[in-house]
């Protein structure tokens, strides 16, 4: 194809691997070590030396051993301890050799090379007490690493093209030479970015999953190039980035790990970053306002979902307040904006069901869930009930679901809304939807009834701002949760200000029904999940059997709270359990850090007790050093014992999460959908 009709590539944005660099980004080696490790790049650290002498000490020691060894050659070859050093020598060679005309003589050569032993003895034994092969160790390694470092430049093409990943190897061998060539052509020319090769390259494990699409992937290839099966939006990146992101590895970083003795040696200094292998198994955060949960956990993650969905691997749904800082509009392919006129997108009030008791339950957990577990038992069941025994005449009455003020008034008994129900279903001969509305009657008329409550609740969506929104008419453009089969960007804008319970109302209704699309997907290839900024008041029962449930569904969720209070007590421990990632921020209270620290566990450390004891003298010279010391150091002469013990402590106690962690720092636990986990670590989110 002439260079002219390539497409071109879009520009690439801040944090985005430069045109100029793609080819050393895909050569860059990767180590997947351990769950959250930043793979990019990773060198893991050697093996921990307990035994290991610091660099200074080393040194002074090394420089003591030379100056020792120059000074005991000099004493021997200058003659100041005498011959006899010489004896080995003389007893093991002839006399003949040392007479007349000794320059050059045998006995010349025996003597210098006799010399040059004792020499090389001498630097040897030295060399060992001062250990000298250490420190040449610790001085050149990092130079040799430097050189090569420069010898495997990832600019330069390996000299094996078959291990070059810009030569698309892959898709060679399986006979796709002319799309292997077309594509090695557009990352050569700077046509290609790294969401085009993620992209590409999950078009092509469907290829391999399904061989007989391989002509139709082929054409495709050979006619777009880097812009082949392209998003149905039509975009190739991001118009910001502000995270570090590695689409090979589908990860982004969120910090540095502190070098700090409580974190495990082979994390200290290493990059962190999650990945849908950790998300799988849901996160949730807990800090203060202002701590960074938003700008260093939510955005990264909600940015790298998105890069992922353009590169048909994921589908992300970001829940948050207006304003909240999730991403612009123009980043996501569906924006809703409750409240707000100008919303393009409406949100299906049932999810997308068409089943009335399925539609119950859903929106029985979204106006009752945070009163659960102080309801009678059953009520939830009867909630649920209650609102499909309205659902279902009205559907069969209508073909639709009620809108918000229709459900209100059947909820709440309105003499009319019920009449009027009533004499369509007789009309249309409905007579088991017709006996259905009875049994409901009956129940409304009883004292405690369920209803009242749902019609309360239910009234804080019937308010002028959401008169547009939750419409079942088709008037409206409603976004249903149904289609997380579809690598979809949707952000979903809560009406936190003047209509806070509300808010909360509409983010327990989105958690339930992504938990029940996300489980009843029938392609599961595409990692769903929920990013709910704020899940203040929305832990439910219900909610976490819901988010145990979606790690066996390619799904997960992040979740952020300001504190554990804003869970119902009976289910903080059960929250802290039922995720596989936690992260405590700096600014965490003692009770919350309590929790942390008890989910967290135990381990086996040793420790070191130091004991000082005086030394009393009994002879007289001694008993006069004694005072000297005492004099000269203003101390009484003591003997230090150690006793090292093997103890279970605390990873870390509430009192270190609450009083230890620096601003910008979080302490980041990770466990993966196959069962591997990282232990706490402390994170340093500003680098």
């Amino acid at each position: 194809m002439p260079a002219a009709s390539r497409p071109a590539v879009p520009p690439a944005p801040p944090g985005a691997p430069q045109q100029q660099s793609f080819l050393e980004w895909l050569r860059t080696p990767r180590r997947v070590t351990e769950p959250g490790i930043w793979a990019f790049g990773h060198r893991p650290r050697p093996a921990e030396e307990p035994d290991r002498i610091p660099t200074p000490r080393l040194v002074g020691g090394a420089v003591i051993a030379a100056l020792c060894a120059w000074l005991l050659w000099s004493l021997l070859y200058y003659g100041y301890l005498g011959g006899y050093w010489y004896w080995p020598l003389y007893l093991l060679t002839p006399d003949s050799w040392y007479s007349d005309g000794f320059t050059f003589s045998p006995g010349w050569w025996a003597l210098y090379i006799y010399e040059a032993i004792a020499l090389c003895v001498v630097l040897f034994l030295f060399g060992r007490v001062g250990h000298w092969p250490e420190l040449a160790r610790r001085l050149l390694a990092p130079v040799a690493r430097r050189l090569r470092e420069q010898q495997a430049d990832p600019s330069r093409p390996p000299a094996d093209p078959t291990v070059d990943p810009a030569q698309w190897p892959e898709l060679r061998e399986a006979g796709a030479q002319s799309a292997a060539d077309r594509l090695a052509q557009d990352a050569q020319a700077g046509l290609m970015n790294d969401v085009d090769h993620a992209r590409l390259t999950q078009a092509w494990r469907s290829v391999r999953a399904h061989p007989g699409r391989l002509p139709a992937f082929t054409d495709t290839v050979l006619r777009h190039g880097a812009a082949a099966c392209a998003h149905p939006s039509g975009a190739r990146n991001l118009p910001t980035r502000g995270a570090r992101h590695d689409l090979l590895t589908r990860q982004v970083r969120l910090g540095t790990a502190a070098d700090d003795p409580r974190n495990p040696y082979q994390h200290r200094g290493v990059g962190l970053a999650v990945d849908p292998g950790v998300l799988g198994t849901s996160l949730l955060a807990v800090g203060p306002a202002g701590s960074g949960k938003t700008v260093r956990l939510v955005s990264p993650v909600v940015e790298t979902l998105c890069l992922q969905a353009l590169a048909g691997q994921a589908a992300v749904v970001a829940v948050g307040a207006a304003g909240a800082g999730l991403g612009p509009d123009h980043a996501f392919d569906v924006v809703v904006k409750i409240g707000r006129p100008d919303s393009a997108y409406d949100l299906d009030l049932y999810g997308g069901a068409t089943d009335a008791d399925e539609a119950g339950g859903i929106l029985a957990e979204a106006l009752l869930g945070d009163l659960a577990l102080t309801l009678p038992g059953g009520e939830s069941q009867r909630a649920s009930t209650a609102i499909a025994q309205l659902l279902g005449p009205f559907r069969a009455a209508h073909g639709r679901f009620p809108s918000v003020p229709e459900l209100r008034e059947l909820l709440e008994g309105s003499a009319p809304a019920w009449l009027a129900l009533r004499k369509v279903l007789e009309a249309t001969g409905q007579q088991a939807h017709a006996r259905e509305l009875d049994v409901r009657e009956r129940q409304a008329t009883r004292a405690g009834d369920i209803g009242a409550v749902l019609a309360e609740r239910l009234a804080l969506l019937d308010r002028p701002a959401f008169a547009d929104f939750f419409r079942t008419d088709g008037a409206s453009r409603p976004f249903s949760l149904r289609c997380l089969d579809h690598p979809l960007r949707v952000r979903i804008d809560l009406p936190e200000r003047g209509y806070a319970e509300a808010s909360r109302l509409l983010a327990r209704l989105v958690l339930a029904q992504f938990a029940e699309g996300a489980v009843s997907r029938t392609d599961r290839s595409l990692f769903a999940c929920l990013v709910l900024d704020d899940a203040s008041y929305t832990i439910t029962p219900e909610a976490l059997r819901a988010l145990q449930r979606l790690r066996s569904a390619n799904a997960g969720a992040v979740l952020t709270l300001r504190t554990l209070d804003d869970v119902p007590e009976g289910l903080r421990s059960a929250l802290l359990g039922a995720v596989g990632c936690r992260m405590a921020y700096a600014g965490l209270t003692t009770w919350d850090g309590a929790h942390f620290a008890e989910v967290w566990g135990k381990e086996w450390v040793q420790t070191q007790d130091f004991t000082d004891r005086q030394i009393i003298a009994d002879e007289p010279f001694t008993k006069v050093l004694h005072f000297i010391r005492r004099v000269a150091t203003g101390k009484a002469v003591t003997t230090q014992a150690v006793t090292t013990r093997t103890v279970e402590r605390e990873r870390w106690s509430a009192s270190e999460l609450a009083n230890s962690v620096p601003p910008g720092h979080a302490v980041l636990s990770l466990t993966s959908v196959r069962g591997a986990s990282a232990p706490p670590v402390l994170v340093n989110l500003r680098t």
